[in-house]
């Protein structure tokens, strides 16, 4: 019964790891394609698009908060455990919770913030590559921040209710 009861979770959470992938793999052949094209254009032809460069600009930003995420997703974010390799158990579990906190903090902090420039960016009606809305654009920033500070503050949650036990 009990795994009856979160089955949705598991595959809600199929269904989001699903859509990251396939959004990194676009934008990475989006990425590359739409750079070589430019590249051979402005060597070959003389010539290129004017709006390329700030849509390879967006899809890097793009792709790096979507790459956080998913590093966020399968813990291979950047660590530095030099300190927790050498700790005893117990207190490796004090640090990582300390840790998955203190991102989880960060990371909330980074996504308010980024909220408040996106909503400035909306209420200046800043606008990008022919006049498209800019915070349209911009709003992986508050998102992916939320996301990774989201996942952390759960991997914190797990590990105390883990120990509890």
């Amino acid at each position: 019964m009990k795994e009856q009861q979160y089955f949705w979770l598991e595959r809600a959470e199929l269904w989001g790891r699903w859509f990251e992938n396939i959004l990194l793999s676009l934008l990475v052949i989006g990425l590359i394609s739409l750079a070589s094209i430019q590249i051979i254009m402005r060597n070959i032809m003389s010539m290129g698009f004017p709006w390329t460069d700030s849509i390879i600009r967006l899809m890097v930003l793009w792709l790096a908060l979507a790459g956080g995420i998913a590093a966020s997703r399968d813990k291979k974010h950047i660590a530095i455990d030099i300190v927790t390799r050498s700790l005893p158990p117990n207190l490796k579990w004090v640090a990582d919770v300390i840790a998955h906190l203190f991102t989880s903090l960060v990371t909330g902090v980074i996504a308010w913030h980024s909220f408040r420039f996106v909503q400035d960016s909306y209420a200046f009606g800043d606008t990008l590559m022919v006049n498209w809305p800019a915070w349209v654009f911009q709003l992986i920033l508050p998102f992916g921040f939320a996301v990774i500070c989201y996942r952390y503050f759960l991997r914190a949650l797990r590990e105390i209710v883990r120990v509890g036990r």
